[in-house]
């Protein structure tokens, strides 16, 4: 009802609303989907934040199916800052939890779909909020024009840019390890998007690969790479720019192994540089990518997995997702840096092969947890 109809009809109209909403509530956290009906034909908002939720800690899939019809967004934050998601893993009701994965990844289809249509194939910001292939993911991440063009700080075993933000850090290690290992599972060519820190490529370096393809956009990591003579390192090739301008470059050649870890740049740019893999990688090759997506939501961040794990299928890949450990990030870790961009004690690391089938590292080390961590 407008709100000049509101007045119109009275001080009865708000009470009427008021009961409704409060029957829509009491039935979500029920799980009573009649009174759920009623309530909402009587005038409930759906879209409110709690009764999502409230059906969703209820484990009722009845109730969360017929409040997403009705409109209620799959990721609306209540006062606690938890989503449906958050609320349905917490009870554990697998179905509920498969309902809310699904439409969340149909929504952020639908909405990058039509982001790229308006914007005539380019990047558009996904419709979660804050999610992007760069740090720190749970934040508005800088363009990446304006990225390139910050003077950026080696502070010991960090980087950051102009605003604080970290670029890269440290605590990464264990994970680029990991990285390393499984996109040098099969040797040869190897591609890395993205130096920062080079932690990644100094693991890259350990298994000796046939070749070693380093693209690199900022002036100033370009600069260090340089200084740290990386120019001059056996099977070596930098390339200065952005991927987007050395693609014909990378393009003419033929990689088993690639790994993507950008920053200042959306999901669009990921997802642009995904449509573009089965061009650059050898069949049955293994690719990898920070898996960063929003991380301030554990909810958003699986949302996001199933959304890649879909994309990459499209294009001949399969994924599978590693869960790793990581180390109590204290707030020493995080001092003097602006966003705080990883707070799980876990990191699912995707091993995505072109072509599926075997081949990476997770495949052949006995005892690893393997498969679709986002299933």
């Amino acid at each position: 009802m407008s709100s000049a109809a509101a007045a119109a009809a009275g001080p009865s109209a708000d009470t009427a609303d008021a009961a409704a909403d409060a029957a829509l509530a009491a039935a979500a956290a029920a799980g009573d989907g009649p009174a759920l009906a009623a309530a909402l034909a009587a005038g409930g908002d759906a879209c409110a934040p709690g009764p999502g939720g409230a059906a969703a800690e209820a484990g009722s899939l009845e109730c969360v199916r017929m409040l997403l019809e009705e409109g209620a967004p799959w990721n609306a934050l209540d006062d606690e800052g938890y989503c449906a998601g958050d609320y349905a893993t917490a009870s554990k009701e697998r179905s509920v939890i498969e309902l809310l994965m699904d439409w969340g990844v149909s929504c952020e289809q639908l909405l990058g779909a039509a982001g790229r249509a308006a914007a005539g194939g380019g990047a558009s910001p996904s419709g979660s909020g804050g999610a992007s292939a760069s740090r720190p993911p749970g934040g508005a991440p800088a363009p990446n024009a304006d990225y390139l063009s910050q003077r950026l700080v080696y502070d010991g075993d960090r980087l950051l840019d102009a605003d604080g933000e970290a670029v890269m850090m440290g605590w990464e290690l264990p994970l680029m390890v990991e990285h390393a290992k499984e996109i040098c599972a099969r040797g040869g060519d190897i591609l890395n998007v993205g130096f920062g820190l080079g932690l990644v490529d100094e693991e890259i370096q350990k298994h000796s690969p046939r070749s070693h393809t380093i693209v690199e956009a900022h002036p100033d990591v370009h600069a260090r790479m340089l200084e740290l003579g990386w120019h001059t390192r056996p099977g070596v090739t930098i390339l200065f720019g952005r991927w987007q301008d050395v693609l014909p470059q990378l393009l003419a050649r033929s990689f088993d192994g690639v790994f993507f870890d950008t920053y200042g740049e959306y999901y669009e740019e990921l997802h642009e540089f995904h449509s573009h893999l089965p061009k650059l990688m050898a069949r049955g090759g293994i690719y990898s990518f920070f898996n960063g997506f929003a991380s301030d939501n554990a909810f958003f961040h699986l949302v996001y997995g199933r959304l890649i794990q879909l994309e990459l299928q499209r294009l001949g890949f399969s994924t599978e997702f590693r869960r790793l450990q990581v180390d109590t990030l204290g707030d020493d870790h995080w001092r003097d840096v602006r966003t705080r961009y990883w707070r799980w004690p876990w990191y699912f690391l995707p091993v995505c092969r072109l072509g599926g089938g075997g081949g990476g590292a997770a495949a052949a080390a006995e005892g690893e947890e393997g498969g679709a961590a986002v299933a």
